[in-house]
């Protein structure tokens, strides 16, 4: 199994306040160590406000990119962070889901931990998928038409794209090793 991601451009899309810190940050750096540029795609370019369980104020990170401006053709690959605010803000960020939606189209794998599938699910692409997710999705997920299973892990590659999920931030070693396996 290939780990090298030279020459891979991977976004990370989040909101401008909500992302779970460890769920950007870890991820983060396992793609870079693995060779791949990594940008990070909100709403508007500036700061982006990180929290650590949801509720205490982390880190701020830089968004280089606005949803508006990011051109899906220019990445191979897309990490959904978890956050419960974030996620929920992104799911109706019209930019967000279309950026989606254009990414699943074209068949560029996506990994997506805790609350980030909320996301996908407005995509209308998860029918016949299979992910795992923080337990509070499963009935959207299910609702979308995709099978929830409560797993450390879990990578399906029904519908002709490929989709790594996980649950919680306890399961970031095994989400950065299967997002890091999909995108080489």
């Amino acid at each position: 199994m290939s780990t090298d991601l030279t020459g891979k451009r991977v976004a990370f899309i989040v909101a401008q306040s909500g992302v779970e810190q460890p769920e950007l940050t870890q991820p983060w750096q396992a793609i870079e160590d693995a060779g791949a540029e990594a940008v990070l795609i909100a709403p508007e370019t500036g700061k982006v406000q990180a929290f650590e369980s949801d509720v205490n104020e982390a880190g701020t990170f830089e968004a280089t990119l606005s949803l508006a401006d990011a051109d899906p053709a220019t990445f191979d690959a897309v990490v959904l962070p978890g956050g419960t605010t974030n996620a929920d803000q992104l799911r109706v960020e019209e930019d967000a889901v279309a950026f989606m939606r254009e990414i699943v189209d074209a068949g560029k794998p996506v990994a997506s931990i805790c609350h980030g599938p909320w996301t996908l699910v407005e995509t209308g692409r998860l029918e016949g998928k299979t992910l795992t997710s923080f337990p509070s999705l499963q009935t959207d997920i299910r609702n979308a038409g995709a099978t929830w299973v409560d797993e450390e892990s879990f990578t399906c590659q029904h519908n002709g794209w490929t989709l790594v999920t996980s649950r919680n931030p306890g399961d970031l070693d095994a989400f950065c090793e299967a997002a890091i396996a999909a995108f080489a």
